[in-house]
């Protein structure tokens, strides 16, 4: 375990608010990177992605680039 998983198995027993708030950063970062991934795979532009999934290009490259609102 390197020093920053240390500070953060450390972070993550002090304080449930910050243990909360790391998951579901971690879990938003994880989601972006396999949806951009998996539409490389497919050789698919982000236009095209977000066409299928009724949405704007803009929501896809923020979900992509872990934007937040």
């Amino acid at each position: 375990m390197d020093d920053l998983e240390k500070y953060i198995e450390k972070r993550k027993k002090k304080s449930p608010s910050f243990a909360k708030s790391f998951e579901v950063g971690y879990e938003n970062f994880r989601m972006g990177f396999l949806l951009r991934q998996t539409r490389e795979k497919l050789g698919m532009t982000q236009e095209e992605v977000a066409k299928k999934l009724r949405t704007k290009k803009s929501a896809i490259s923020r979900i992509e680039n872990h934007a937040e609102d």
